[in-house]
Order: structure tokens, then sequence, then C-alpha cells
């Protein structure tokens, strides 16, 4: 798509808005995402082979044993590297994800159906209401694990682009909603259960009696949902779209945006049919689940826990709940002819992620290479021994160690590899000074949520990266490092602020759970 220029002159910008756009020049003379992270890797070569040489009396948590720094330049570190090379890439977690899910969503959309599900929305929905929705929608859809990544927030940005608003600004709501705010749901996830199994674990170093409840932070997780929603829509609204309107509008004449108010009654039949054709595959998905003995329960009869398996199809579920209704659309409107037609809409989809699949070749030798190394862990450790050192007030301590986490986050992306290094030193730590493993884990999810949209490491990051070039064609690192700056920055003082002040109200974590250590 093409960006409209102006030769009007440009208004004095505040102070805000100068930076950004400094942070987002500098950004965009970085390399391509994928020569950024086989620069980072090899970087991280470097400082591997200098750390090797010395010894850390930090304890690394997973074992009990100092830590020790792995020289990836050794002959025995190369020769593993080039061997698990393959093994690395096609195991790097968001690829399978991410081209799965992008299959189905293809289908359908060359097919028309999600045209048609948009117009059928904009009817209900009223205008100045899609921001909050669209951020709601992400925020929740963290249930379904990656499902917000390759469905909410493309789809947020055809949205935008309907409505007549920048179609980015959609897409950085809904990376805000879906990323953002990841741990915060009205409903329990996988999630739950993951972070606090590593939070017990760390509880029982100091006391091997303790127990957390899985849900111990889902009334605060449940409460933050609004606040959340109520801040990036401000954002949005306010600072993002402006900015985006003033520095990169979209064309007025892009005539992929036209269009989305009307429908004929070929089309308003074969959607009706194929979205009756997804309802009763939902309803035979919920009967397949309800059962006690389902298959799709884990052992202990949950839905939602990592190792169940209706949390481990949920991608191929977005695959044919898309693809079935998006071929049935497609043959009674007419835009599919034949079983060729459906093949070739697949591929269509899969050439735009060429792009992608590069990129995710040397992010996965960088994740890698930065996790074989022990780096993360030491600064983690180092970060953690720090807070201890200065002996801050708890609320000031609480706020210290979501700074700790945010800074943490920029270069160890996964929520439960970071959880799992980190909550062995800090959740002991803290409960000597009295702060419960439950306040510990809430304060962490505010840390971890409110800083994933602004680090490039973060697995699903490049993907947004390719969302926002298909609107403009320019877009970069930098481009989404300053947009998403503002919104990371909000949640991280406000959401900060929200738990604060939920503390002193004294209102209930969630199951089980309190705020001081021992609980009284």
């Amino acid at each position: 798509m093409s960006v409209t220029t102006t030769s009007e002159p440009i208004p004095n910008k505040g102070g805000i808005a100068r930076f950004l756009d400094v942070i987002e020049r500098v950004g965009n003379k970085l390399p391509d995402p994928a020569m950024l992270f086989l620069g980072l890797m090899l970087i991280v070569w470097l400082i591997s082979a200098a750390l090797a040489q010395l010894s850390f009396t930090e304890i690394d948590p997973r074992s009990g044993e100092a830590i020790v720094i792995n020289n990836l330049l050794s002959a025995e570190w190369l020769t593993t590297w080039m061997t698990s090379m393959v093994k690395i890439f096609t195991g790097f977690a968001p690829l399978g994800v991410v081209l799965v899910a992008v299959l189905g969503v293809g289908v359908a959309e060359r097919s028309g159906y999600i045209n048609a599900a948009l117009k059928a929305m904009l009817k209900v929905t009223p205008a100045k209401m899609i921001t909050p929705a669209v951020v709601m929608i992400g925020v929740i859809s963290s249930v379904a694990t990656d499902a917000g990544y390759v469905v909410v927030i493309p789809l947020a940005g055809v949205i935008f682009h309907a409505m007549g608003r920048h179609p980015i600004a959609g897409i950085t709501a809904a990376f805000a909603g879906v990323s953002g705010g990841f741990c915060a749901n009205f409903i329990p996830s996988g999630l739950d259960p993951l972070l606090q199994s590593f939070t017990q674990s760390a509880a029982q170093l100091s006391n091997p009696d303790m127990q957390v409840n899985p849900l111990n932070n889902w009334f605060f997780a449940s409460a933050s949902c609004l606040p959340i929603v109520a801040t990036i829509w401000y954002i949005t609204d306010k600072i993002v779209e402006p900015r985006l309107q003033k520095n990169s509008p979209i064309a007025k004449d892009d005539v992929s945006a036209t269009d989305m108010h009307s429908r004929d009654p070929k089309e308003t039949f074969a959607f009706r049919v194929a979205s009756l054709v997804m309802l009763a595959l939902i309803g035979l998905l919920v009967l397949a689940a309800w059962g006690e003995d389902s298959s799709l329960r884990d052992a202990q009869g949950s839905l939602t826990s990592f190792s169940a398996p209706m949390m481990q199809i949920i991608v191929p579920l977005i695959f044919i709940f898309f693809v079935i209704p998006g071929v049935i659309f497609g043959y009674l409107n007419g835009s599919f002819k034949n079983s060729n037609d459906v093949v070739a809409a697949m591929s269509k989809t899969m050439e735009t992620m060429g792009h992608y699949i590069v990129m995710a070749f040397f992010c996965s030798m960088f994740v890698w290479a930065f996790g074989q190394s022990n780096i993360g862990v030491l600064m983690a450790v180092k970060g953690a021994n720090f807070l201890q050192a200065i002996g801050m007030a708890a609320p000031a301590t609480i706020v210290g160690m979501i700074v700790l986490v945010v800074l943490v986050n920029l270069f160890v992306g996964s929520s439960s590899a970071k959880w799992a290094l980190i909550s062995p030193v800090l959740v002991p730590m803290l409960m000597q000074m009295n702060i419960s493993p439950d306040l510990v884990q809430a304060a962490y999810r505010i840390g971890d949520s409110s800083s994933n949209i602004i680090t490039p490491l973060m697995p699903y990051f490049p993907l947004v990266v390719v969302y926002c070039q298909k609107y403009m064609k320019n877009a970069g690192i930098g481009t989404l490092v300053a947009t998403m700056l503002p919104y990371s920055i909000a949640l991280a003082i406000f959401w900060t602020l929200f738990l604060l002040a939920y503390w002193a109200l004294g209102l209930p974590l969630g199951l089980g759970a309190s705020y001081i250590y021992p609980a009284m």
C-alpha cells in the first residue's frame, strides 16, 4: 500500500512526539530484523567467550551450583550448534504456530469470508467503540495461547482500515491488548498453572510445605482487564493514531479499504451458511470437551492447563475453523471454482510469509545461543541480588521488582522461561521480607506484560512488523518500537499503580492468596 506525502508545513511537535520520532529514525536505521538477530547472536558468542574466562559466585537456581558461562566459540559448542541447527529452526515454537494458523486464515481471507464477517461486525459496533472492542478481544485471546498474534492483530488492521482509520493504529492497539495485556484475563488460562508451578517450587526453597493456588492471581488479573483496556484505548486514540496520521498517512484511494458496508444477496447467503457451519463446529467442540472423561482434558480434568489436549490443539482448531467456513463461503460466493483455487489461496498466503520465515531462522539461532550461554541467568540473578542489597520498603521493593522484570524481559522474551529463571531467586528473597509469593507473582505479571511489546527479541515481534509492512512498506523495527513505547510506559506505570491501590484496599489477589508471608 502506498503512503501519501504532503507539502504542507509540519506543525511544531511536542517533546514526546520528537522523542518518538528519534526512536523511530534510529530504530529504522538498524539492519533488517534477520540481520539484527544474526548480529546479536554473534555478540552473544563473543560475550560468552569473554565471560567464560571468569568465575561467578552467583548461584544458578536450576542446579544449585555457581553460574558458569558457556563459551559458545569453543569447538565443542560450535559443533553442538552446527549439528543442532536444523532442529533449532524447526523446533522454534512460533514458526509452526504461525504457518499452520496462517494457512487457514489465508483461505478465509482470500475467499472473502473474513471481509463479510467484518461487514457484519461493523454494522453492529459503534465506530467509537471499535478501539476498546479490539483491545478487549486481544486481552481475552491469551486464553488461546498464541492465537491473538496470528488472528486478532492482523484483523484489527483490516477493521481499522475499513472504518477509515489508520490500520497500523489497529494493529498496535491489538498488539498492546494481546501481548501488553497478556497476563490479565477474566478467564483462567494455561498461564495461571504454569506460573503457579514455578512460584510454588521457588517458595518451597524457603518453606518446603508452602502451597500456592493455581488461581492465586485470578481476581487481580480479572480486575486488571478494564483499566488495561481503558489505558490502551486512550493511548491509541489520543497519542498513537494522531501521530501516525501526521507522520505516515495511508493513501485515501486504496481500493482494499473500500466497499465494506454493502453486501449482495449471494454474499449474504454464503456468509450465513459458512457462519452456521462454524457455529456447528464450535458446538461439536463444546460437546467433545463437556464430559469429565473427555479426551480433551488433562489427567486432573482441566481444559485450560498447558498439558491439556484442548490447549495443545488450539492452532489446529484455528486452521479448521477458518478453512472449512472459508471454503464453503468461497464455493457459494463464487470466489472458489475448484480445489485448485483453495490451494492457490494457501500458496498466495505462504508467499507473504517468506520474509518472516527468514527472520524466524535467525531469531531461533539467537534465542538458542542466548539460552545456552547462561548470560540471561547471570543477569537475572545479579538483578535480584541488587534488589535485596538495597533493602527498600515492601511497596518500593515491589516497584523495583517490576522494573527489574521489565529490564530482563528486553533480553529474555519467554514468560515461562524468564519466571523459571528468576522466581527461585525473587520469591524466597521477598518471602524473607514478609512479601507473599502470590504478590510477587502478581508483580511479575505486570513487568512481563508491559514490556513484551517493545522488545524486538520477543518471538512474535518480527511478525507484527510484517503486518505493519502490509500498509507501510518502509515500516521497520523502529516504527513499531516507537509506536508501542507509549503503550509500554503507560501500562507499566498505571498497572503498577493499580496493583499498589489494589493492595492498599486489601482486595483479594485470587483464590487462597495473601499479601504477606506468613499469611495471618
